[in-house]
Formats: structure tokens, C-alpha cells, sequence
């Protein structure tokens, strides 16, 4: 019965999700919920080699809408918005998972990253959710929920994050303003915040393999999450059971961010 009650949770809501590399991406758990809980889906790839791997994961999930999406590019983007406002008329439902540095700026520490890199990485990794959300916001005519993906390192240290830690931290400060100005038009938005993953995006972290075994190993849950457990919430969130939740930092770490 409950089953059942979910499979229409999210029926007839229409769904944008960004940031799919592969069947291991955060991304992929979050459409895969989605689409379990009866929503429809428009997914994209980052650029033709990448189409390979996602193409198949699209289909799987009937989407329909599949396009490119590099927000590096001019005009993807807004190509993005006008097909789905073409093909739907509205957007529900957003998830920006998408996160990128320099490997040299990645792993040669905060203070060598060169501004260039730097400005790139806050540009993919936190400006394109602001841009997502200025195109969204006029599809969500009745509301909507926007999410994107943060880490606990924009809130402490973690080791070889680097960079990306005042990148996510500016991305989890972006999520509160905007939720303060989209809020009265019933639009809400979170960031959420995975324990580690192994995925393509983590690959490019220096000794991630032990993080993830560290938070297997001191998590008060005992165990890594997977992406699954990060769609799930996402649903959630974006149900009618979520309704008034804004502007929320939301750990899916098995308890990882409570620990000193």
C-alpha cells in the first residue's frame, strides 16, 4: 500500500535533472527516484563522449527531454530552458549536480590556486545554480523545489578538498539567499550533503578511497550511504510532505557531520 501511495507521489510533476555522468552519479539516483515516484524527467549530458554512458540511463528512465548541458558553453543552457518550456510549459522539480576545478588547482592546495582556476570553479560549481534557478523560477509557476549537491567540506576541513571547500560553502550560501527570494513564490530549495560516494566526480580528489573509508568506519550508522538513499531524499523534499522545508543544508552521511 505504501508502495503504491509513492509511485504517485510525484506523478505528472515534471523534473530537470543535471549532472548525470554515469549509473554511479548522484545524479542518476536522484532521476531514478523521480521517476519511481511517477515524475517526468529531462535529462542531460555534459557533451558527446559522455552521451554514451547517459543515453542508456535516459531511455531506461523514459525521459522525455535529453540534451546537452555544459554551462560553460553559451546558449546551452538557455537552449535547455526553451526546449522544456516548448515540450512542458513548466518545471517542477530541478537538481544542479554538477561540481568542477582545474586538476592542478584541485589538488595543489588552496593557497597555489591560481585565480583563473579559481574563477572557474566558482563559475560550474556554484554561478551555473544561479542561472539554473533565474530560468527555472519563471517555468515553476505553481512552485517548485531546486536542489543541488554540497559536501561537508564547506563547513570544515576536510582533507585534500581543497578548492572546492569555498566553493561549496559559497554554493550552500547561494541555496539560503535564493530560498529567501523565490520563497514567496512558492519555490524552495536546498542544498543537500552526501557522505562520500564514490563516483566520477571524486575520482578527481586525492585519497578519497580512505575518506570513504573513514566515514564507513566512524559513521554512527556504520555504513556509507549510496545514491539511492540521496534520490530518495530528494523525493521527499520535493513532495507535498515537504512543503514548508526551505533553505535547508540536508546530510545524507549516516550521521558522519555530527562527529568532532
Amino acid at each position: 500500500m505504501i508502495s503504491e501511495v509513492l509511485q504517485h507521489m510525484l506523478r505528472g510533476k515534471k523534473a530537470l535533472v543535471a549532472g548525470i555522468a554515469n549509473e554511479h552519479s548522484i545524479a542518476y539516483g536522484c532521476a531514478k527516484a523521480f521517476r519511481e515516484w511517477g515524475a517526468d524527467l529531462a535529462i542531460t549530458y555534459l557533451n558527446e563522449k559522455a552521451m554514451a554512458f547517459v543515453e542508456p540511463l535516459a531511455k531506461e528512465l523514459e525521459a522525455g527531454i535529453f540534451m546537452p548541458l555544459d554551462v560553460s558553453k553559451p546558449g546551452e543552457l538557455e537552449a535547455l530552458f526553451e526546449q522544456i518550456n516548448k515540450e512542458w510549459g513548466r518545471l517542477d522539480i530541478l537538481v544542479h549536480s554538477m561540481a568542477f576545478a582545474p586538476k592542478e588547482d584541485l589538488q595543489g592546495g588552496l593557497l597555489n590556486c591560481s585565480a583563473e582556476g579559481f574563477a572557474k570553479a566558482m563559475d560550474i560549481s556554484c554561478h551555473s545554480f544561479i542561472r539554473m534557478a533565474r530560468l527555472a523560477a519563471p517555468l515553476m509557476k505553481d512552485g517548485g523545489t531546486l536542489f543541488t549537491m554540497t559536501f561537508h567540506g564547506a563547513q570544515k576541513v576536510v582533507s585534500n578538498y581543497n578548492v572546492m571547500g569555498p566553493m561549496k560553502a559559497a554554493l550552500e550560501a547561494s541555496c539560503r539567499y535564493l530560498a529567501f527570494e523565490l520563497g514567496p513564490r512558492k519555490i524552495r530549495v536546498h542544498a543537500i550533503s552526501p557522505g562520500p560516494l564514490e563516483t566520477r566526480a571524486s575520482s578527481g580528489l586525492k585519497d578519497f578511497d580512505l575518506l570513504m573509508k573513514d566515514a564507513a568506519a566512524r559513521a554512527p550508522l556504520g555504513e556509507l550511504v549510496d545514491i539511492m538513499d540521496v534520490g530518495y531524499t530528494c523525493a521527499y523534499l520535493a513532495s507535498p510532505f515537504a512543503q514548508r522545508l526551505t533553505g535547508e543544508t540536508l546530510y545524507v552521511d549516516g550521521g558522519m557531520n555530527i562527529l568532532a
